[in-house]
C-alpha cells in the first residue's frame, strides 16, 4: 500500500473502489463502542505500537486516508506498523473487482453493491479481540454484547485521556489470562463464557495460538478445524474469526442470525431463511462468500440511520 509520511500526519492512497462514509456509517452502529469515536466525519482510534500509545486522528480526503496524531507524531518505524493496522482493518488491499462483478448478476447482491459500492469488509487485525468478540456475541442479541464488551474493556484495558475524551485499548490476552471467572461474572458474561474467554487468554498467552500460526496452516478448512480446536469456539465462531481477523473472503458464517435476518429482509420473506435454502441462494457467491455476507450485514443498519 502507497502511503506518505508528512511528518505531523500521514496520507494512505486508496483503492477506487472505497467508500470512507459506508465504512464509517458500519463503525457508528453502537453508542455503546467503546474502541474508537466518530466526531465530525473523523474516526479516532487508540493503537499500541511498541509498547506505545498512539492516538490517531483518521479523516478522508482527495481519494486518500489522512491520519493525523493528536498527541505526537511516531517513529517511521510506528508509523510502518500503524499503516499496516488500517490496511488490514479497511482490507485496502483487497481488489473487489471480481465481488462487483460476480454480484451484477445476483438478484440479492445487486441492489446492495449498488447502495453500498466501496465499503469494505471492517476488520479486527487482532486476533485476541476477534476471537472474544464473537464469544460475547453468542446467543444474545447485539446490543448486550456491546454492553458486554463495554463493561469489559472498561474493567481490563487500558486508557489514554486527551482533551477530557477517555480513548481505550482492548484488554491483552496477559491481562485477561491472570483473572478469575467470577471476574466475569460480575460483569453479567455466562459462567461458560467466562471460561472460554479466560482459557482462549491463557493459550494466546503462552504461544499456543497465535495469528501467525492460524496464517500458517495450509487452506481454510484447516484455519476453521485449528480454530474449533480450542474450548467455545464453533463453526459460525470460527468462521467470523476468519473473515474479520484473517480476512478470507471465502469465510461464511452461514448460521449467523444477522445474515438470516437481511436474507428475510431482502427477499421479503415471512420467515427466516434455512440453512439449505442459504446454500442454494449462495451459490453465486464462491470465493466472495464474506463479502456477500458483510454487505447484507450492512443492510440491516439502514433502519436505524
Amino acid at each position: 500500500m502507497n502511503w506518505i509520511n508528512n511528518e505531523t500526519y500521514i496520507v494512505i492512497n486508496t483503492p477506487a473502489a472505497f467508500n470512507y462514509t459506508e465504512c464509517l456509517i458500519f463503525l457508528n452502529r453502537s453508542k455503546q463502542e467503546v474502541l474508537h469515536q466518530i466526531k465530525d466525519g473523523y474516526l479516532y482510534k487508540l493503537l499500541q505500537v511498541d509498547g506505545q500509545n498512539i492516538l490517531c486522528k483518521i479523516g478522508y480526503q482527495s481519494n486518500c486516508i489522512k491520519v493525523e496524531f493528536p498527541i505526537h507524531a511516531p517513529s517511521e518505524r510506528v508509523l510502518e506498523k500503524i499503516v499496516q493496522y488500517i490496511c488490514e482493518w479497511f482490507d485496502l488491499e483487497r481488489n473487489l473487482h471480481s465481488f462487483y462483478e460476480m454480484a451484477q448478476k445476483d438478484k440479492i447482491l445487486l441492489p446492495l453493491v449498488k447502495k453500498y459500492y466501496g465499503l469494505r469488509i471492517i476488520g479486527m487485525p487482532d486476533l485476541f479481540e476477534a476471537l472474544v468478540w464473537a464469544i460475547i456475541g453468542q446467543q444474545i442479541n447485539l446490543t448486550f454484547a456491546y454492553t458486554l464488551k463495554r463493561r469489559f474493556v472498561e474493567q481490563f484495558g487500558e486508557c489514554l485521556t486527551f482533551e477530557g475524551e477517555s480513548y481505550w485499548l482492548f484488554p491483552t490476552s496477559e491481562r485477561i489470562a491472570a483473572i478469575q471467572v467470577d471476574d466475569l461474572r460480575s460483569l453479567q458474561f455466562t459462567a461458560r463464557k467466562s471460561e472460554y474467554i479466560i482459557n482462549i487468554a491463557k493459550i494466546m498467552t503462552n504461544g499456543q495460538l497465535t495469528k501467525e500460526k492460524l496464517l500458517q496452516q495450509e487452506d481454510f478448512l484447516e484455519s476453521k478445524n485449528f480454530l474449533m480446536s480450542i474450548r467455545g469456539v464453533g463453526a459460525r465462531t470460527a468462521d467470523y474469526v476468519l473473515m474479520k481477523c484473517i480476512q478470507d473472503p471465502t469465510s461464511f458464517p452461514i448460521a449467523d442470525v444477522g445474515l438470516h435476518n437481511a436474507l428475510k429482509n431482502q427477499l421479503a420473506l415471512n420467515r427466516k431463511p434455512t440453512v439449505e435454502e442459504i446454500k442454494n441462494i449462495s451459490t453465486h457467491w464462491k470465493e466472495w462468500e464474506a463479502y456477500a455476507t458483510f454487505y447484507l450485514w450492512r443492510s440491516l443498519y439502514d433502519e436505524t440511520i
